[in-house]
């Protein structure tokens, strides 16, 4: 019995040291698997849209790569905008300063006046890259500067949101952007132009609660996670389980929360024919 035991382990270990000499021939972000569907595929077989090809759930992206296949022509807005650190959070500066050199942007979100066909508009784009696409005060000032600048020259909004809500590093300050951006929207509205919103996975927290849900037309991709709380914190504080697709683009769209379920290789169309309809400028 001592014998079979002492081969058994060494077989096992020989198995375990096969699998982990495979694993390191193949790079981690060599093959992707589609939460959704669970399909495994090459990350070179995904192209700019970087949606599965069998269920179009859409991977996370940043804003500037989203930006190359969803407008013509660009001008960025307030790019120069920094965070002045209001808490004086400990490791803050060096979180800024990782993610802006991970997605060459200086906070959360992406501003500036977009051309779409030949429909012009002021957009907006969340990147999930920076800290989550949390909500903090430069992102709350680009957001409100945006909507201001398409208020004052007569331009619709189009939201492309994705975020884990407030960035705690800022605390009060990045809640009271919801407020805020929330004024500017209302301003907007009241001038009669058109706002448009676009929910990328996630859109949770205070954005959900605020602008993400503000919008006249209301888009989300498909099976992308709305909602405010996490699941874990729902069940907890309810006691019970939620369904699997409680915060799934789908269930909101049976429910009568957002307006239509759109793929990324269908967005760019929609908008434009949006903005058409919704009285956009054309150049």
């Amino acid at each position: 019995m001592k014998l079979y035991v002492q081969k058994k382990n060494t077989l096992s270990e020989r198995h375990v040291k096969a699998d982990q000499k495979a694993d390191a021939k193949v790079p981690d972000d060599l093959l992707r698997k589609c939460p959704q569907c669970g399909l495994t595929i090459m990350s070179r077989q995904l192209d700019c849209y970087a949606e599965c090809p069998q269920c179009h759930y859409g991977f996370r992206i940043g804003a500037r790569q989203r930006l190359a296949w969803l407008t013509d022509e660009f001008d960025e807005l307030d790019m120069d905008l920094q965070t002045k650190d209001p808490l004086a959070f400990p490791g803050y500066q060096d979180k800024l300063k990782t993610a802006q050199n991970k997605t060459q942007l200086n906070d959360a979100v992406l501003t500036g006046v977009a051309r779409i066909g030949d429909q012009q508009a002021a957009l907006g784009i969340m990147d999930p890259g920076f800290i989550m696409g949390s909500l903090g005060t430069v992102a709350g000032e680009k957001i409100t500067r945006l909507f201001e600048h398409a208020t004052q020259h007569r331009l619709p909004v189009i939201m492309v949101t994705a975020s884990g809500g407030a960035r705690m590093q800022e605390g009060i300050h990045s809640l009271m952007q919801m407020a805020k951006i929330s004024n500017a929207v209302a301003a907007h509205d009241q001038a009669g132009l058109l706002y448009a919103v676009v929910l990328t996975g996630p859109t949770t927290g205070g954005v959900t609660a605020s602008f993400a849900m503000q919008g006249d037309i209301t888009l989300a991709e498909p099976h992308a996670l709305v909602g405010f709380a996490g699941r874990r914190v729902i069940e907890q504080t309810m006691h019970q389980k939620i369904p699997n697709d409680l915060q799934a683009a789908e269930n909101l769209l049976r429910h009568g929360f957002i307006d239509a379920i759109v793929k990324r290789t269908d967005e760019k169309a929609m908008l434009e024919r949006l903005l058409k309809l919704g009285g956009a400028m054309r150049v």
